[in-house]
């Protein structure tokens, strides 16, 4: 299935985006910056302004058309200043997580070619610092919150417009924009190369099919996944394209508080984000006594969205809904601004259960997909073209097919370029353009839906093969599980490993009367051998057997008594879970699952 696809010219390229928005629309608000507890609103002039400032800046402190710039910080205006104004010197953006060690970010600076480093904080200059000693960039770090890019700036002032504008016309579409490291899931890290066409495309072929959510007037979103990942990146640079009043948090600490105070019209997000706060929803009702009453507005939510699928909402469910309206769901979406009415979901699969609910709410769920390598979007659920449980068309310009052996495979402009090597760079498309992605799926009149990973395909020693990903989702959606990995391969029946959320299970405690442990190590210990908590799990196990095949069923489960996290090495920045550290830290619990 192919759409019709916006097209990129050879000589465009990101920073045309501000030129074209500071021409035709200097006045209008395009960000919102953070300043305290206020947001300030920043014109496409004054941001163009900035950008090209910074830019100058950079080309005077010996910036080069085509060096790489690293920059490590959390998501936060800045980012999108720096982005746009390293591109405009010329340069290639290199991001790397914050939340990265020093080791990890020296793999990063020495495989990229890193001739410069910024970093957010001097505690993330500092990882730099160490992560550089004896690379090219060592003598030339700078950071954000130390008044840096204010000192870059000044520097610019003797760069003239005129010397400017040859560096910004030495790129065009096809000039690599930035290489992005993939998280190492399954080993070490490689540099996707993408282009400004990459994204540019992209952007261009979203914006097309998602008129409704990103081109009505006052359309705005507040971005705080993190801009080292794709994901975000690509929305930051659609919000600049479709001229979206963006704002930026760097956490979701009090994310409630900043979405009640910005007011955003959609919201970006991954499966993670709208577990939490369909958790928090239910466990402010349980506090104030009104537990039965939202796990019946929930039930009511649900039924709602499928009977919207169906095409016929029974009177019951309607006349329920609209009691419901003003007593639960509106006041969701208040404490969520109240004017979003869309969100979109990438990274990982949300669960229909969950977009079900959402849309129930009044908040439709667009669950879409894409990797790295496909500047993200590939394919996305939209309002006029949704199918719950499927990741959505996809976008104009790119092609799905799905091979002999059940992976997705892409093509289209979004297509990355190459990865980089020790030995230079190597292409991962075959000659026809196709790229593999990894993933298994189907085609359901041309919506795409994901079934499992190509690598964690589980084969047991009956020879049955499950794709571990849709029993997870399943289990992950009850509130005290934040991880579940199925087991079984070459295993005599399939098993699994549940992992707790901390958060939750204080909640769970503070509900039924009971005390908490003075640490979370200490509770999630307790927990583990807790009888009404096994009890709990096994539940959903239950549930969950009951629709699938018994070669497929779950027919043990261990509680473990640890936290997954980035600290731990067992996630991703993304919060993906690293399988084979999972695997060989929690041997001794795999192996008593089948003593």
């Amino acid at each position: 299935m192919v759409a019709a696809m916006v097209t990129v010219g050879h000589n465009d390229c990101l920073p045309n985006l501000l030129q074209d928005n500071a021409s035709r629309f200097p006045d209008d608000i395009g960000y919102s910056r953070l300043e305290g507890t206020n947001w300030r609103d920043v014109s496409h002039g004054e941001f163009l302004n900035e950008v090209n400032a910074l830019a100058k800046g950079l080309i005077a402190r010996g910036i080069a058309s085509g060096d790489r710039v690293a920059l490590m910080s959390r998501t936060r205006y800045e980012w999108t200043l720096l982005d746009f104004a390293i591109w405009t010197a010329g340069a290639v953006v290199v991001p790397i997580y914050d939340s990265s060690a020093a080791d990890q970010a020296r793999w990063i600076l020495r495989d990229a070619g890193v001739v410069a480093a910024i970093g957010e904080t001097p505690r993330t200059l500092r990882v730099l610092s160490d992560a550089s000693d004896g690379l090219p960039c060592a003598g030339a770090l700078w950071c954000i919150t130390d008044g840096d890019l204010e000192s870059i700036a000044r520097d610019g002032q003797s760069i003239t417009d005129d010397q400017l504008e040859q560096r910004r016309r030495t790129m065009h579409a096809d000039s690599l924009a930035t290489i992005i490291y993939t998280s190492g899931t399954t080993g070490a890290p490689k540099g996707c190369e993408l282009t400004h066409e990459n994204f540019l495309a992209n952007a261009r072929n979203c914006i097309a099919a998602l008129p409704d959510v990103v081109g009505v007037p006052g359309a705005s979103t507040l971005l705080f996944l993190p801009l080292a990942h794709v994901f975000a990146r690509l929305i930051e640079v659609l919000c600049v394209a479709a001229r979206v009043r963006l704002a930026h948090t760097a956490t979701t600490t009090d994310l409630a508080g900043k979405l009640a105070s910005f007011r955003p019209t959609f919201l970006l997000a991954v499966p993670r984000v709208f577990e939490k706060l369909y958790t928090a929803a239910e466990s402010k009702a349980s506090a104030s006594g009104r537990g039965a009453i939202f796990a019946r507005a929930s039930e009511v939510a649900i039924a709602y969205s499928q009977g919207l699928d169906a095409g016929r909402v029974p009177a019951g469910i309607r006349a329920q809904h609209a009691v419901f309206e003003p007593l639960v769901y509106r006041k969701i979406r208040e404490s969520l601004g109240g004017q979003i009415a869309w969100a979109v979901s990438g990274g990982a699969p949300l669960g229909e259960r969950l977009g079900h609910f959402f849309r129930g709410i009044g908040i439709t769920v667009l669950e879409g997909y894409g990797l790295t390598e496909t500047t993200a979007a590939s394919t996305v659920n939209t309002p006029t073209q949704l199918r719950i449980g499927t990741v959505g068309p996809p976008v104009p310009g790119c092609t799905v097919r799905i091979a002999a052996d059940g992976e997705v495979l892409l093509k289209g402009p979004q297509v990355f370029r190459s990865y980089r090597t020790e030995d230079g760079t190597e292409t991962a498309r075959d000659d026809a353009g196709w790229y593999a992605t990894g993933d298994l799926g189907t085609l359901d009149d041309g919506f795409l839906r994901i079934t499992g990973r190509k690598k964690e395909i589980l084969v047991t020693a009956g020879g049955k093969n499950v794709a571990p990903a849709p029993l997870e989702i399943a289990l992950t959606a009850h509130p005290l599980v934040a991880q579940a990995i199925l087991i079984g391969d070459a295993r005599p029946f399939i098993a699994a490993l549940i992992f707790l959320d901390i958060e939750e299970l204080a909640a769970w405690r503070a509900r039924r009367g009971e005390p908490f442990a003075d640490s979370p190590e200490r509770a999630i210990t307790a927990a583990a051998d807790d009888p009404a908590i096994r009890l709990e799990i096994q539940g959903v196990v239950d549930r969950i057997n009951a629709g699938i095949s018994t070669a497929e069923a779950i027919r043990r489960f261990a509680i473990v008594p640890a936290v997954l996290s980035e600290e731990s090495g067992h996630l991703t920045p993304k919060q993906s879970v690293k399988r084979h550290r999972v695997a060989a830290d929690f041997a001794d619990q795999i192996d008593a699952l089948y003593r």
